[in-house]
């Protein structure tokens, strides 16, 4: 009996017994199914799309976030897939910029512009350890805080009742977030477990029932939907626009580091070693992979997930087959309309103040990042004017107004284009500073 319980611990070994591995799995969904959908909610929402089309898209997301985690669970390393213990889904990261080309341009453009930039996540997968140069902690902790930062007006817009919402800003709305967020924050800070990892779904659960006596929630869409529906090939569309490509390639260039870093949490946290050249470059490959299929089966983009990183490292469960039920679940989840449907029907505000934290740890995560590095003048003026300037004129895009419509997009859009860019060139530049300097 111990000894098929310890098959958990081993990332090679067969799937441990039911009782051992399914509630590992479930901890691994837990943590990652609301980041996974919300997304999706927001995207659907700001490209104006149907009942229908807001299921499919959640739908194809839950399912391509299943299939791409499969892949980097059981791929070829070196070749496709890391084959570590990581869950893929989608990303925040690319929100802020995916909102801005739903709604100006059309959710097609998304996926166009994912088809490129899953073509440069393949091509820094093939170099990644020559591009890694680029992108120091220091870097990726400032785009990451920028990130974060440029989150905030969405999670507030939504805690307010979401723009288009004829009773936005109402005392209900209000109330309903702030319900959310206290429950969210109690069972994160004082919950123990699984409590603690379910805080977020828990959150929601909680906010969604208050908002029932409100009379927010609509269910007639769960009822008008399937039991079962596989994927469509293009169901929005794809175009491709050079303004979003451009934004899309930094982002999955960013992101792609990203990853690096995940799957060096994973195997330090969980296996005790760094992980191998091979495992790295089959990772990024199989991330750009994943991504170009995720675009043309109308999957949102999706990224390693560092909660679940956090799981793998603080259990040391890594096991590849548990990870994969998880996967599994989220699979069969995406194949059943009515769950999809039903979470259509989460008010905006309780989504609000669910993810208004979400979109924090994110800032503070960058932010870790960056105080892991010496806060010397040149570090933070690289960090200073990069936020500066990225946040400033994506909060001032009209400052833009008088250049071609393809710069405001791509450089007012989101505050992380020219964070990313200004804060490459800037630790190119700028002198090393010696000891005595600092």
């Amino acid at each position: 009996m111990e000894d098929r319980r310890n098959l958990l611990f081993g990332i090679d070994g067969k799937l441990p017994p039911l009782k051992y591995s399914l509630p590992m799995a479930l901890q691994h969904l837990v943590a990652m199914i609301v980041g996974c959908v919300t997304p999706a909610i927001i995207i659907s929402s700001a490209a104006g799309l149907s009942s229908p089309m807001r299921i499919l898209l959640i739908q194809s997301s839950l399912v391509c976030a299943a299939i791409s985690t499969l892949l980097q669970l059981f791929g070829i390393s070196g070749i496709c897939g890391a084959r570590l213990p990581v869950i893929m889904g989608v990303s925040f990261a690319y929100l802020a910029t995916m909102q801005s080309v739903a709604s100006t341009a059309g959710i097609a453009e998304i996926f166009g512009a994912q088809l490129i930039g899953g073509a440069v996540a393949i091509i820094i997968g093939i170099f990644a350890k020559q591009l890694r140069k680029l992108f120091p902690p220091l870097i990726t902790g400032t785009v990451v805080f920028t990130i974060g930062l440029s989150l905030y007006p969405t999670a507030i817009s939504y805690m307010a009742g979401g723009s288009g919402n004829p009773n936005f800003g109402s005392w209900q709305n209000w109330m309903i977030s702030i319900f959310t967020l206290i429950v969210v924050t109690v069972l994160n800070h004082f919950g123990k477990g699984m409590v603690k990892l379910a805080s977020i779904l828990l959150g929601i659960a909680a906010g969604y029932v208050v908002s029932i006596f409100f009379g927010m929630v609509d269910l007639s869409a769960v009822g008008e939907s399937g039991f079962f529906s596989l994927p469509q090939i293009a169901p929005f569309g794809i175009k491709f626009e050079f303004s979003s490509a451009l934004a899309f390639s930094l982002l999955f260039a960013i992101n792609a580091v990203q990853a690096i870093g995940d799957m060096s949490a994973t195997t330090i946290g969980g296996l005790n070693r760094e992980p191998t050249g091979n495992e790295l470059r089959g990772g990024i490959i199989g991330f750009g992979v994943s991504n170009i299929f995720s675009a043309i089966f109308g999957g949102l983009p999706n990224a390693t997930y560092s909660q679940n990183v956090g799981i793998v490292s603080s259990t040391k469960v890594v096991n590849r087959r548990v990870l994969g039920v998880t996967a599994l679940m989220l699979l069969i989840a995406g194949l059943v309309p009515k769950f999809s449907a039903i979470l259509t029907t989460i008010p905006q505000c309780v989504l609000g103040g669910a993810t208004v934290s979400v979109f924090a740890s994110i800032a503070m995560t960058g932010m870790k990042l960056v105080a892991m590095q010496p806060m010397s003048y040149r570090n933070t003026s690289i960090v200073g004017l990069s936020a500066a300037l990225g946040m400033g004129v994506s909060m001032v895009s009209e400052s833009l107004a008088q250049f071609p419509e393809w710069v405001s997009l791509v450089f007012a859009s989101s505050p992380v284009v020219i964070s990313a860019i200004v804060a490459i060139i800037l630790n190119i530049i700028l002198p090393k500073e010696t000891q005595s300097n600092n």
